[in-house]
C-alpha cells in the first residue's frame, strides 16, 4: 500500500493571512509540518497541496526551494485538490494533514495509519476529546474518488472528509480514541493568539536537529505552565467547517 501524506496549505486564510509561512522557532510553520510528517514511519511520500491562485505562488516557491513535492489545484474545492494530488502521486491511501498544525505528533499519525490498515477501513481518524492541532485522517483513494464524483454540498467540497463520514452505509469508518478531557486544548494556528501560544510552546520545546517533541511533551509543559493554555482557550474550534455548514443551508434554501 502506497501511503501519501497530503498537506493542504494556502496563503489566503481570512483569520490569519499567510499563516503557513509565518516564522516559528526560526523556520516557516509549513517547514515544521513537513518535518514532522517526514518523521512518520508509515508514510511513504509527502505532498503539499495548494491552489492555483496567485496568492499561493509563494507556497510553490517554498516547496521548490525546500525539495518538497507540490500539487496545485482548486482554491475552494479542496476535495478535488486532494483527489487530483492523490492520482498524480499514485496513492492507495491518503493521510490528510493541514498546514496549520505544526505541533502534530508523528507517532499518533502512524497509529492512525496502522489502525486504518488493520481494520481495512475506507476512512480512519483520530477521534474523541483530543487537542485541536493533532488532527489526522486516513482515506482510501477509492473513497476519495467516490466522494469526488458524488459530493455536492459546500461542506463536502471545501473539506475532504464530510461526505465519507456522513455515509457509513457506503464506507467502512474507523476511529482511534487516545485522549479524553483534552478538547479544550488548542494547538493549531488560526488566530494571532494561537501564534502567541505556539511561539511559547516551540520556544520551550523545539530544538533544531532534534527529534520532534510529541503530544506528551506539550501536555507536560502545560501542566508546568498552565497559564499558557489560557492564551487561546476561548477560540471556537473548527470555525471553518462551521462556516461551510452555514453555506450548506444557504444552498438548500436556494434550491427551487
Amino acid at each position: 500500500m502506497h501511503v501519501v501524506a497530503i498537506i493542504q496549505a494556502r496563503m489566503s486564510s481570512t483569520r490569519l493571512p499567510g499563516k503557513v509561512l509565518m516564522p516559528l522557532a526560526g523556520r516557516p510553520v509549513l517547514a515544521h509540518v513537513v518535518e514532522r510528517v517526514r518523521h512518520c514511519e508509515r508514510v511513504d511520500d509527502v505532498v503539499v497541496a495548494t491552489s492555483t491562485d496567485a496568492s499561493d505562488d509563494a507556497l510553490e516557491a517554498w516547496c521548490r526551494e525546500a525539495g518538497v513535492a507540490c500539487w496545485r489545484g482548486s482554491l475552494h474545492d479542496v476535495l478535488d485538490r486532494y483527489h487530483q494530488a492523490a492520482q498524480a502521486h499514485r496513492a492507495d491511501a491518503i493521510v490528510r494533514i493541514t498546514a496549520d498544525c505544526p505541533a502534530l505528533d508523528p507517532a499518533i499519525v502512524d497509529e492512525v495509519v496502522d489502525a486504518f490498515v488493520a481494520g481495512g477501513y475506507d476512512f480512519c481518524s483520530l477521534a474523541g476529546e483530543f487537542p485541536d492541532g493533532l488532527d489526522c485522517s486516513v482515506f482510501a483513494a477509492s473513497a476519495i474518488a467516490r466522494a469526488h464524483r458524488e459530493a455536492r454540498l459546500p461542506s463536502e467540497r471545501e473539506h475532504v472528509g464530510p461526505y465519507i463520514e456522513n455515509h457509513p452505509e457506503w464506507f467502512k469508518l474507523g476511529a482511534v480514541r487516545k485522549f479524553t478531557g483534552l478538547a479544550h486544548h488548542r494547538w493549531t494556528l488560526d488566530e494571532p493568539r494561537d501564534y502567541e501560544f505556539l511561539q511559547a510552546v516551540f520556544g520551550r520545546l523545539y530544538r533544531d536537529g532534534a527529534a520532534p517533541f510529541g503530544a506528551a511533551d506539550v501536555l507536560a509543559l502545560l501542566e508546568r505552565e498552565p497559564q499558557l493554555t489560557a492564551l487561546n482557550a476561548d477560540i471556537t474550534r473548527n470555525a471553518g467547517y462551521l462556516k461551510s455548514l452555514q453555506a450548506d443551508k444557504q444552498q438548500d434554501h436556494a434550491q427551487p
